[in-house]
C-alpha cells in the first residue's frame, strides 16, 4: 500500500523522532517528502532528513527551485502528517496564517491531514490551543492525541507526542479510508430549502446543514468524488467537494435529478420543504390597515426521493433521512418502504442535543432486513409487516455520525460486488 506522504516537521523536541516515522512509512511503500520549519533544524538535521527521504528538505518559501513550490507540493501530496505539531503551527493552521512553507502548503492542499501535537501540558490544555484543535477537526483534520508522561521540561502531564508507531498506524487508517470509496461518485444534499412568499419573506425550517456537510466531508475523506447540493447555509463547503448551491425545493429537485444518473450513492440529508406558495408576490406584502389576517395558499413541492426512485439505475444506493417528532420508527419504516430506499437515517428533532443547529446527533440506521449480508452489530425486528435491521448510535458528533454512515455505505457497496 503506497502513498505520497508529506511529513511536516516543526520546532519541538519530538522532531528527533521524524527519522523513525520516515522509515516506518517507507517500509510500507510510501514515498516521503519532508517539509521543515525554521526551528525544526534545532532538533533534527537537514542532512538526516534528506538522506532518508531521497529528496531535498522543503523549508524555504523563496527557494530557487520554484516560486510555486507550495502549490506543487500540495498537488503531489496524498496525505500530510505533521509530527511534531507545535502550538504555534496549530494556531497558524487554524487561523489561516501562511507565513512559511508548511503553513502555506496547509492552506493549499486538499488531502487528508493528521496532526500529532507535542508541547508542554499547560500549552496543550490552554483554551486557545483546544479551540484551535477543534477548529481544525471541524475542517476535517485528524488529531492523534498526545500522551501523558514526563515532558522535556521535567513536568509531568499530557503533551508528549504519540509514539511513531501509533502515528503510523493512525495514518494507515486514513489511507485505508481513502481507498474504501475511491472512484465512487456520491451526491449529498444538505441544509434547508426556502420557499419564497414575497421578495423579503420565505417558508423554511431550522436545518443549518451541519449534518449534510459532515456527510459530504466524510465521503470525500473515504475517497469518493462528492457533490454537495445545499440550500442556504452559513457553513463553508468541505474541501475537495463539488458544491452546488440552491434555494428552493424545485431548484434542489432539478439539481439532484440532473446529476443522479451518474451517482453510485445519493444521500438525501437536506430538510426539503413539503409545501410552497402557489403564488409569489412581486413586491412586499403589506399588512392590512383593518388588522385582518392573511391566507397563504400552499401546494406540494416535488417529492425528490420519489423522483429518484422512479429513475433509479441498477446498483445505485439511495439513503434518506427521517427527521421525526413522534411515531419515529413507524414513520421512518413507512418512508423506507414507500421510497424504496436502501437505508434511512432516523433522528428525533425534538431532542435538544440531537436535532437542528447543534453539533451532536443520535440516530438509528434502518435497512430492510433482507439486505444484510452480515448482521453483526444490527438488531432485526418487525415494524408492522416490514422486517427491518437497525443500528442505534449513542450521542455522537455529527462528524462521527457521518463517518459511521460512510463506513456502512462502503460495506453495502462491497457486498454488492
Amino acid at each position: 500500500m503506497g502513498c505520497r506522504l508529506l511529513l511536516g516537521v516543526t520546532g519541538g523536541i519530538a522532531a528527533y523522532k521524524a527519522p523513525l516515522l520516515i522509515r516506518l512509512f517507507q517500509k510500507q511503500g510510501f514515498e516521503v517528502k519532508a517539509i521543515a520549519t525554521k526551528h525544526a533544524f534545532e532538533f533534527v538535521t537537514r542532512v538526516t532528513l534528506e538522506s532518508l527521504t531521497g529528496y531535498p528538505v522543503y523549508h524555504d518559501m523563496y527557494a530557487e527551485r520554484s516560486e510555486f513550490e507550495h502549490i506543487e507540493l500540495a498537488k503531489w501530496a496524498e496525505l500530510l502528517v505533521v509530527a511534531p505539531a507545535t502550538a504555534n503551527i496549530i494556531a497558524k493552521f487554524a487561523s489561516g496564517v501562511a507565513d512559511d512553507l508548511l503553513s502555506t502548503v496547509f492552506v493549499t492542499l486538499k488531502c487528508p491531514v493528521l496532526l500529532a501535537p507535542s508541547m508542554n501540558s499547560a500549552m496543550y490544555l490552554d483554551t486557545t490551543t483546544q479551540r484551535n484543535l477543534r477548529a481544525l477537526h471541524e475542517r476535517g483534520a485528524q488529531v492523534i492525541e498526545p500522551v501523558a508522561g514526563e515532558l522535556a521540561c521535567g513536568d509531568i502531564g499530557t503533551g508528549r507526542m504519540a509514539e511513531p508507531e501509533a502515528i503510523f498506524e493512525r495514518a494507515m487508517l486514513l489511507v485505508r479510508e481513502r481507498e474504501l470509496l475511491a472512484g465512487r461518485k456520491v451526491l449529498v444534499t444538505g441544509g434547508a430549502t426556502r420557499e419564497r412568499i414575497d421578495p423579503v419573506r420565505f417558508i423554511s425550517n431550522r436545518s443549518t446543514g451541519k449534518m449534510g456537510y459532515a456527510i459530504a466531508e466524510a465521503f470525500a475523506r473515504y475517497g469518493a468524488d462528492v457533490t454537495l447540493v445545499s440550500g442556504p447555509s452559513s457553513l463553508v463547503p468541505p474541501y475537495g467537494v463539488d458544491f452546488t448551491p440552491v434555494e428552493s425545493a424545485a431548484q434542489m429537485n432539478d439539481a439532484v435529478l440532473s446529476r443522479a444518473a451518474g451517482q453510485d450513492v445519493i444521500v438525501m440529508a437536506a430538510a426539503v420543504a413539503d409545501y410552497t406558495p402557489v403564488a409569489v408576490a412581486d413586491s412586499k406584502i403589506k399588512k392590512s390597515a383593518d388588522g385582518a389576517g392573511m391566507t397563504l395558499e400552499l401546494t406540494r413541492t416535488q417529492d425528490i426521493l420519489a423522483n429518484l426512485a422512479a429513475a433509479k439505475p441498477a446498483g445505485q444506493i439511495i439513503v434518506g433521512f427521517a427527521a421525526e417528532t413522534d411515531n419515529h420508527l413507524d414513520n421512518a419504516v413507512g418512508k423506507l418502504s414507500r421510497k424504496r430506499l436502501e437505508m434511512i437515517v432516523l433522528n428525533d428533532v425534538r431532542a435538544k442535543d440531537a436535532g437542528f443547529a447543534v453539533d451532536t446527533n443520535r440516530v438509528m440506521f434502518v435497512r430492510p432486513a433482507e439486505s444484510l449480508a452480515d448482521n453483526a452489530g444490527w438488531e432485526t425486528k418487525e415494524v408492522g409487516s416490514v422486517k427491518i435491521a437497525l443500528k442505534a448510535t449513542p450521542l455522537m458528533t455529527k462528524l462521527a455520525i457521518a463517518d459511521e454512515l460512510a463506513a456502512i455505505v462502503a460495506k453495502m457497496i462491497s457486498e454488492k460486488k
